[in-house]
């Protein structure tokens, strides 16, 4: 399967770049003012949606102290009927900071953008693994 090449697809191959680089302030740049995140899939005590930059930005802030990313195999970007948004599924590897254990989680995540930033990221992630010791994030950020 050929890459997709579109603006929505590269900006997301760039945040991932970022991720990689533990630049949370660039990648929070990728942001619009008011763009949001939702997690559908959260469990109580944990935020189900985050808007505006600032608010991602706190949520953001302190990942690289969390979980240290080494990789995000398996990365599948899909277009949609509408340009600005594509569907990613992907996993994301590394470790967990405080206990070293292995990090591997799935996402499949429905972006949006716009102007050249994200607008709306709808981040299905998988619950059931916040209950392993030692993970305490939500799809990326502290709770």
């Amino acid at each position: 399967m050929p890459a997709i090449t579109s603006p929505a697809a590269d900006l997301y191959r760039r945040s991932l770049r970022l991720l990689l680089d533990k630049d949370i302030a660039s990648w929070v740049g990728l942001w619009a003012e008011d763009g949001f995140m939702e997690f559908p899939f959260a469990p109580p005590g944990w935020p189900g949606r985050l808007e505006g930059r600032e608010a991602i930005a706190a949520y953001m802030r302190d990942y690289p102290d969390h979980i240290d990313l080494h990789d995000f195999p398996d990365l599948r970007i899909h277009e949609t009927t509408d340009p600005g948004t594509i569907v990613v599924e992907m996993r994301g590897v590394g470790r967990v900071v405080a206990t070293g254990s292995p990090f591997d989680m799935t996402y499949i995540a429905v972006v949006t953008v716009q102007d050249g930033r994200f607008t709306s990221y709808r981040d299905y992630w998988n619950p059931l693994a916040v209950q392993e010791p030692g993970i305490g994030f939500a799809a990326g950020g502290v709770r």
